[in-house]
């Protein structure tokens, strides 16, 4: 005899459980991770002009970077890897708050890009092997944008203090007017650029900013497709199933 819808949701719900458990993610991890991402870039506009804005903002991005690493540690090995990759950023960013004559921010924003790049093929890898749509994977979809829009904005300012002529602004300059690829201006730049907006107030002049900046617009719009398409196949195989 076969079993009737009623009795095979149980087990459907079981092995899905199973299988949540291999993938290593926890709801709670990932909303959090969501929700001090989301505290990271609406604050970032308003924290940078007050006296302790560094010091928060610091802080800030602590918390994001702790975050990340549970989001991403269901496992050891990746929690691990995780570790690996996240110390030198926080160490190097706030060595170089206390001390930035001693140390560049050269030296932290390279491995923060790569830690940020493992964050996201991480989360891309949860997200196509997720066996059904839920809170983990909604949230997971939203935090994976916000964290490609942050890794660019690590690159465009690793760039930047590599080559400070690298980026062209349309008027204003030093920081005072928000002229300098730091900051708030980083991530402004980056989500203009990732969802291929482009209001032209910061042009890219180096040749690596160019490519940098036409790979974004790029992964931006790919992720979108990928992001729908795994999310409608997912609601489709879970209707056919019920």
């Amino acid at each position: 005899m076969h079993p009737t819808q009623a009795e095979r949701r149980p087990v459907d719900e079981i092995r899905a459980a199973g299988r949540w458990s291999t993938l290593g993610v926890s709801r709670f991890s990932e909303a959090q991770f969501l929700i001090l991402l989301l505290l990271l870039f609406v604050t970032s506009p308003f924290i940078e002009d007050l006296p302790s804005g560094p010091l928060i903002e610091v802080i800030l991005l602590t918390l994001v970077l702790t975050s990340a690493v549970v989001a991403v540690g269901g496992r050891h090995r990746s929690l691990f890897a995780a570790l690996l990759l996240v110390l030198p950023v926080a160490a190097g960013r706030w060595g170089h708050h206390y001390r930035p004559d001693l140390i560049p921010p050269a030296i932290y924003l390279g491995f923060a890009v790569v830690f940020a790049g493992f964050v996201v093929g991480h989360h891309l890898w949860f997200i196509l092997k997720a066996p059904e749509v839920d809170s983990r994977v909604l949230c997971a979809g939203i935090s994976t944008y916000l964290m490609l829009g942050l890794l660019w904005s690590f690159l465009y300012l690793l760039i930047a203090s590599v080559d400070p002529e690298a980026f062209a602004f349309s008027s204003g300059t030093g920081p005072e007017s928000g002229r300098e690829m730091s900051g708030f201006t980083a991530f402004y730049f980056s989500f203009v650029t990732l969802s291929t907006t482009g209001y032209g107030d910061i042009t890219p002049v180096a040749r690596v900013a160019r490519m940098a900046a036409v790979i974004e617009s790029m992964s931006g719009t790919f992720y979108m497709a990928i992001l729908l398409s795994r999310l409608v196949s997912l609601h489709t195989a879970r209707g056919l199933r019920s």
